[in-house]
């Protein structure tokens, strides 16, 4: 089987804490920043909330689920991209 090179595999969908997820969106930025970040575009973005919010999401849990994380992935495309 053919393997991708990294930089065309996808994005791996699987459990993520949510500082690692923040800091793969925002790379430049220190944790704190890329978590408040990460957070104000769930916030604003209404379809990505109510989607959130209808498989359980739990803004205090310290990790998104593999589900969680498809459905951002959705929304806001793959971190880097």
């Amino acid at each position: 089987m053919h393997q991708l090179p990294n930089d065309l595999a996808p994005f791996p969908i699987r459990p993520y804490r949510k500082a690692e997820l923040a800091m793969l969106y925002c790379s430049a930025e220190c944790v704190t920043n890329a978590m408040n970040t990460l957070s104000r575009w769930i916030r604003h973005n209404a379809p990505l909330r109510e989607e959130l919010q209808a498989v359980g999401y739990n803004k205090y849990r310290q990790c998104y689920t593999p589900r969680e994380v498809k459905i951002i992935v959705k929304y806001l495309g793959e971190p880097g991209g």
